[in-house]
């Protein structure tokens, strides 16, 4: 998590170097990390598409699904699981000791089906940030229909300016 956090930075820091405008756009864990990187002036608006926003509420919400106890994990301190994530209890106490900071401004895209992230942990996420948040009827965590492609497709150009063509312009992708 850490070399990850400091990658993340140290990109952005480079690109801004050659970029007077960095527009950052993150899909689900991509999003987690971005926030985690410490990115506050290096990027001046944020697209995240159905963004991981509360790790710790993820991790224990696998954990419920597992049946994992937080005293097994942190006794055996990785365990698969038949869903095919590992859980860590490095990764939750990394979590748990690197809250969140972010005052990006930050447009959300969420799928109504998404089965990942919560409507409610993700309006809570929109509330504490100032982010606006648009939900997809029928959409799903991970766009990837002609619908949802189109959806989000308009969904970006609806939410600002994104002049692709300008040589100021870069945007920072990470999935």
């Amino acid at each position: 998590m850490q070399q990850c956090r400091k990658e993340i930075h140290e990109a952005v820091v480079n690109l801004k170097a050659d970029y007077e405008d960095n527009i950052l756009i993150a899909n689900s864990i991509g999003a987690f990390f971005s926030m985690n990187a410490n990115l506050d002036g290096l990027v001046q608006k944020a697209y995240f598409i159905s963004p991981v926003v509360d790790m710790e509420k993820l991790i224990c919400d696998m954990m419920k699904w597992a049946k994992v106890t937080e005293a097994e994990l942190e006794q055996q301190k990785i365990i698969p699981t038949d869903f095919g994530e590992d859980l860590s209890w490095e990764y939750l106490c990394y979590v748990r000791n690197h809250p969140l900071s972010w005052k990006i401004p930050t447009c959300v895209l969420y799928g109504e089906n998404d089965n990942i992230t919560s409507i409610e942990t993700m309006k809570a996420f929109a509330e504490k940030h100032g982010a606006s948040l648009t939900v997809m009827e029928g959409g799903e965590h991970w766009f990837h229909t002609e619908e949802q492609m189109k959806f989000l497709d308009e969904w970006i150009k609806g939410n600002g300016p994104l002049s692709v063509n300008s040589a100021a312009f870069r945007p920072v992708v990470f999935y």
